[in-house]
C-alpha cells in the first residue's frame, strides 16, 4: 500500500516538473530569465494566478483555454505534464524492482535522483528539438557533466569512454563529412552523452533503435505526405527515445540477438 501511494505521489510530483519543463522551454527561447518574474499567458500577457497553474488539473478545467483571453492554450502543456509524470511514476518502479528501494541507502537515493534529473534534462531536448530543431547548449552540457560526475562517484567503467569515443565519433564523422546537411553539431554532443549514460554495450542497441525508429517514423511521415524525401527532421528525439528504451531493455534485447544467432 506505501508503494502505492509512493508512486502516485511520484507521478503529481512528475506533473509538477513537467509543468515546470513546459515554462523553462517556453523562457529559454525567449531569452526570459527563468528565476525572476511570473508565469503569464504567452498570448495576452496576463499574469497568470496559481489556479491557473496547477498541473493538468488547470488545463482540464479550464477547457484548453486561457482564463483571460480565451485563446486556446497548446496541447504540449497537458501532454508534457502527464509524460512526465508518468515517466518518473516508472522511473521509482525501475529503482523499487532493480536496487530493493525499500531500503534506503546513499546509492539508491542518489540513482534516483541522478535519474530523474537526467530524464528533466531529455524531456527539455526532446521538446526543444522537435519545435525549434535545436538542442540547447546549456542543457546537453549539464546532462554530460551531471552523468560524468555521477558515474564518476557511483561506477565509473572504462568502457564507458569506449562508448563515448564510438558513439561520439561516429555522429562527428557524419557531421563532418556531410559538413552538417544530414547531422547537427547538437546531435554529437547528444551521443556524448549517450555514451557516458549508457555505457558498452548499450550504447550500441541505443544507435540501432534511433536509426531504425528514425526511419520508420520518416517513412510514415512521407507517406502521409508530411515530410517529403529532402525534408529536415531533428534526430534529437530519436536519440533520446532509443536512449531510454536501450537504458531499459538494452540488456534483454542483447540476450534475444544473441540467441537469435547461435541457437
Amino acid at each position: 500500500m506505501l508503494e502505492i501511494l509512493a508512486i502516485i505521489a511520484t507521478f503529481i510530483f512528475g506533473t509538477i516538473i513537467g509543468s515546470f519543463l513546459n515554462c523553462f522551454v517556453y523562457r529559454l527561447k525567449e531569452n526570459q530569465e527563468f528565476i525572476k518574474g511570473r508565469s503569464h499567458c504567452p498570448k495576452c500577457q496576463h499574469q497568470l494566478s496559481w489556479l491557473d497553474l496547477l498541473p493538468v488539473v488547470s488545463f482540464l478545467f479550464l477547457g484548453g483555454k486561457c482564463r483571460y483571453c480565451h485563446q486556446k492554450i497548446a496541447w504540449q502543456y497537458l501532454i508534457v505534464e502527464l509524460v512526465t509524470g508518468v515517466l518518473f511514476g516508472l522511473v521509482f518502479i525501475y529503482e523499487l524492482q532493480a536496487k530493493n528501494f525499500g531500503v534506503l541507502n546513499l546509492d539508491s537515493v542518489a540513482s534516483l535522483g541522478f535519474l530523474t534529473l537526467i530524464l528533466s534534462f531529455l524531456i527539455i531536448i526532446f521538446i526543444y528539438d522537435l519545435k525549434y530543431y535545436l538542442i540547447p547548449d546549456q542543457i546537453i552540457y549539464s546532462a554530460i557533466i551531471a552523468t560524468l560526475l555521477f558515474k564518476i562517484f557511483f561506477g565509473w567503467s572504462w568502457l564507458i569512454l569506449l562508448a563515448v569515443l564510438v558513439a561520439g565519433g561516429f555522429f562527428f564523422l557524419i557531421w563532418l563529412v556531410s559538413k552538417g546537411a544530414w547531422m547537427g553539431f547538437g546531435d554529437v554532443k547528444l551521443a556524448i552523452f549517450m555514451g557516458l549514460f549508457l555505457g558498452w554495450p548499450l550504447i550500441l542497441v541505443a544507435l540501432f533503435l534511433a536509426f531504425f525508429i528514425g526511419a520508420i517514423i520518416g517513412l510514415i511521415l512521407m507517406l502521409l505526405k508530411q515530410k517529403g524525401i529532402k525534408s529536415e527532421i531533428p534526430f534529437g528525439p530519436f536519440l533520446i527515445i532509443a536512449t531510454c528504451l536501450a537504458f531499459v531493455w538494452g540488456n534483454e534485447l542483447i540476450s534475444w540477438y544473441l540467441n537469435l544467432i547461435y541457437y
